[in-house]
């Protein structure tokens, strides 16, 4: 999803949420594409998008490189403005919000490429997601799911290992106590044994009452994770269907083997 001083940066200081008819706590989906249609430079690359994810669930957005997969999570974190539809976080349509605005509400992305300040320590890159007056409960959050996080808070954030760099970026939206989290590939380039830790933290992201929005590689770890499962092919949905009800082999045979343009 870029690079991280456009991504979701501020605190998430987040304002109530209110449905459509002015009532607190209606029953709506955490995060709702309709009908999004996005693309660069007048031309679209997403193509009538509709997708929900649940109130304290999970969802896994699928697809071969190219699907625009990542285009579409940076139109939900307000870095692409669409060219046509929705995006409404619980009932609210923040279509014309700014990346802050959203952010305020509840929204914080992990994005692809490491989601950290590089050039500021680690204790800073905390610190910056925390509301004020809970600074320290912020590095207690963080440094208790992350022990190595602990040991290494003066350490400039460009410097620690890769694996490092994402269980910081992963506990920056942890502090900010999030309603939704966008995922972008958390696993890319990382050793399997760092990713068996990030993946059990996004299980407590969920405990926590979390939503999540998840693009991952690793799709039997999707699949394991989240509930439902939908799969982009050329910046269309092809298939939504229950996780349960689809399997990896079935998945990489019928949809992501497909030579698509990078987006």
């Amino acid at each position: 999803m870029g690079d991280s001083t456009g991504t979701l940066s501020r605190p998430c200081n987040k304002s109530p949420a209110h449905s459509p008819n002015g009532e607190v706590g209606q029953a709506v989906p955490a995060l709702r594409l309709a009908n999004l249609t996005i693309g660069y430079g007048g031309s679209a690359v997403v193509h009538d998008v509709t997708l929900e994810v649940p109130k304290g669930g999970a969802v896994a957005l699928l697809g071969p490189n190219g699907a625009g997969k990542t285009t579409l999570l940076r139109a939900a974190a307000g870095l692409i403005k669409p060219i046509s539809g929705q995006i409404l976080l619980e009932g609210v349509d923040v279509t014309k919000e700014r990346v802050d605005e959203r952010a305020r509400r509840g929204l914080c992305g992990v994005p692809d490429g490491r989601g950290v300040f590089p050039s500021l320590t680690v204790r800073d890159n905390l610190v910056l997601q925390a509301e004020p007056g809970h600074h320290q409960e912020a590095l207690t959050l963080a440094t208790d799911a992350f022990p190595i996080l602990g040991a290494r808070l003066k350490q400039l954030a460009g410097t620690l290992s890769g694996g490092e760099q994402q269980m910081l970026s992963l506990s920056r939206a942890y502090v900010c106590d999030p309603r939704v989290v966008l995922v972008d590939e958390l696993s890319l380039g990382l050793a399997p044994v760092i990713v068996d830790q990030l993946f059990d933290f996004l299980g407590t992201l969920l405990a926590r009452g979390a939503a999540l929005l998840i693009v991952e590689q690793y799709v039997s770890r999707a699949l394991q994770i989240a509930a439902d499962v939908y799969v982009l092919t050329r910046g269309e949905v092809v298939l939504h269907a229950a996780s349960n009800q689809v399997s990896e082999g079935d998945l990489f045979e019928r949809y992501l083997n497909i030579d698509t343009q990078a987006v």
